[in-house]
């Protein structure tokens, strides 16, 4: 049987002044589709599209609680976590 990623990612917009957290099974395809505007809601009212961070988790349980975990943190911390991987918020979309 094939294991499965798992991945909780982070979404910006161009100037950095929206901040996603989502959960998924398939990032690159996720991240495709909030980049076309086939994701209705948020991200696409917002032009969210921008990855900066991805986590990746082997359990789905996992990922979820990360999710919350980010999720319930201050706009700051979210913004510590991106640099902690990412200080030059490049879209790491390109290197998936």
């Amino acid at each position: 049987m094939e294991s499965k990623t798992y991945h909780v990612y982070i979404l910006t917009n161009k100037i950095h002044s929206v901040l996603y957290t989502g959960v998924t099974s398939n990032l690159t395809r996720r991240v495709w589709e909030h980049k076309q505007g086939l994701v209705d809601g948020f991200t696409k009212k917002y032009k969210v599209h921008k990855l900066v961070y991805a986590e990746p988790f082997d359990y789905v349980f996992d990922a979820i609680s990360r999710e919350k975990q980010i999720k319930a943190g201050s706009r700051k911390k979210k913004v510590d976590l991106v640099d902690s991987i990412n200080p030059q918020w490049k879209d790491l979309y390109d290197v998936l």
